[in-house]
């Protein structure tokens, strides 16, 4: 049962947590101790919260899971976590998330709050409505930011919003193509909104959005705003990392068929991790390293 239950937390999920430190980094907070631990507890609450909404969702698709050649064998699918069982794990879940959150920041909570009745709003109906379905995914990452922003305080810049955005609508469209290549004509009967997608289109949302992400950050690297506040347009030399993961997350889209979704085959994937690291190490020796 213990491991049942943290098979369902999804451990390998919380990664995309991490959006929460997203304003901690470009905010240059990192050298103040106070707001790394708000930051970092409010990360936690986020893996609380996402946890419960994991749990939750698999409580409602546990049918469709169970015609999946992979989802099958979840812990509620397969058996090993009863119903009723993750009907209460989900709800002290949730419960810890919010009060941790309130705890940090009571203008923190109302912004998991949101993130939760979302989510729910989601497993229930939204996730059904094609183009939708994706925008709520947006709206967890967005969430995620301003979350982050609430917990050090710190005033959100538009500029890592709209990046923010165009980025889970790519990973976003990108998980509904990887899906219904998958699944082939099989996809109604794992998940009820891939028959409403034509496979063309979400092809050229695919390419379209990874141009925008692309433009988009480029765009803020040499942008007024981030000359003024960093005193460097040397976030430039960060743009080759962006475009080669983009480029790295269609080839897996597009290519890869060893994972229910491309964000298992990505945290699995030696370049795209190495690039990330890249990333990350270019990052911060050019906003705290004085490059």
């Amino acid at each position: 049962m213990v491991i049942a239950v943290l098979r369902s937390l999804r451990f390998h999920q919380w990664v995309k947590n991490l959006f929460v430190l997203g304003p901690l980094v470009f905010a240059r907070r990192v050298d103040d101790p106070r707001a790394v631990v708000s930051a970092i507890l409010a990360v936690a609450c986020f893996c609380l919260l996402s946890s419960a909404v994991y749990v939750f969702n698999d409580i409602v698709d546990v049918d469709k899971d169970r015609a999946h050649p992979l989802k099958r064998l979840r812990p509620i699918a397969s058996g090993a976590l009863p119903v009723h069982h993750a009907r209460l794990l989900a709800a002290v879940l949730a419960l810890a998330g919010l009060c941790g959150s309130y705890l940090i920041a009571p203008t923190l909570v109302a912004i998991a709050a949101a993130y939760l009745a979302q989510n729910v709003a989601y497993s229930f109906w939204l996730k059904h409505v094609p183009f939708v379905d994706v925008a709520c995914i947006s709206a967890g990452f967005l969430l995620r930011v301003l979350g982050g922003a609430c917990a050090i305080p710190v005033d959100p810049s538009a500029w890592v919003l709209v990046c923010t955005l165009l980025l889970a609508a790519f990973l976003g469209f990108g998980k509904r193509a990887h899906e219904l290549r998958v699944a082939g004509t099989r996809g109604g009967n794992q998940r009820l909104v891939l028959d409403r997608y034509p496979p063309n289109v979400l092809r050229v949302l695919l390419y379209l959005l990874a141009i925008l992400t692309i433009a988009a950050y480029v765009l803020y690297t040499q942008s007024p705003h981030a000359l003024a506040f960093f005193g460097t347009r040397r976030l430039a030399l960060t743009v080759p990392f962006v475009i080669f993961g983009v480029l790295r997350f269609i080839w897996i889209v597009q290519g890869k068929v060893d994972s229910e979704s491309p964000t298992d085959s990505m945290l699995r994937d030696p370049p795209f991790l190495i690039n990330l690291l890249g990333y990350a190490v270019a990052i911060m020796s050019i906003l705290y390293g004085g490059w």
